[in-house]
């Protein structure tokens, strides 16, 4: 799956992170807080201090699927400069800070510093092409090699394995593939009862290669 993990090409370099700073005004928000909500009007920017937040879509029924994570430097909200009404939902993952800054003023910014456009651009590219991956894979794979995606992007090699750098349960994995969290149960005992997979100090660990198929 794609939108799983920000990367350094989205976070804001420092020196627009500083140029922006007199802009806005920054708030605070707790764990599991709702900072926006798909659908409603909005067309402030959130640039991320401190904490992490996830990117979701929903259904009515309350399933959720996770489409991006966002640490500090990262910006969202910024799709709703179009005066359309927000196309996801936000949720804080832990306690956050926040600099908002609301539409109108951040057109003058966009006006004064043609390098955040430019960074915003290239955002917006990578969107598209995440989004793009995202589809073909709820499409074109199984649960399992779902599973695979997301957590070899999600961890990082040490020595001959592979650490999930993030505390996952099994719902949250279920939230990045869009599968059931039963089902990701099931696949995961049996990559456990393989030796495939382990657990060190509550995170996940790859011990060996996975299979490219289940």
């Amino acid at each position: 799956m794609g939108f799983t993990e920000d990367s350094d090409g989205n976070r804001l370099p420092q020196a627009l992170l500083d140029a922006i700073s007199p802009h806005g005004l920054v708030r605070s928000f707790p764990t599991h807080a709702v900072l926006i909500d798909e659908g409603e009007l909005g067309d402030s920017l959130y640039i991320l201090l401190s904490g992490r937040v996830k990117v979701y879509a929903s259904s009515d029924d309350g399933r959720e699927l996770v489409l991006s994570e966002y640490g500090p430097g990262g910006y969202f909200g910024e799709l709703s400069l179009d005066g359309e009404r927000r196309s996801a939902s936000i949720k804080a993952v832990e306690p956050c800070e926040c600099r908002i800054v609301q539409g109108s003023e951040l057109r003058q910014f966009l006006a004064a510093h043609p390098d955040f456009a430019l960074h915003l651009t290239h955002k917006l590219i990578r969107m598209v092409r995440r989004l793009t991956e995202q589809v073909r894979s709820i499409a074109l794979q199984d649960v399992y090699g779902r599973m695979v995606r997301v957590l070899t992007e999600l961890s990082e090699p040490v020595g001959d394995e592979r650490l999930v750098r993030a505390r996952l349960t099994q719902q949250d994995i279920a939230d990045r593939i869009g599968a059931s969290r039963e089902m990701v149960n099931r696949v995961m005992r049996e990559l456990q009862a393989g030796g495939y997979v382990g657990q060190r100090d509550g995170r996940m660990v790859i011990l060996r290669k996975l299979p490219v198929a289940w």
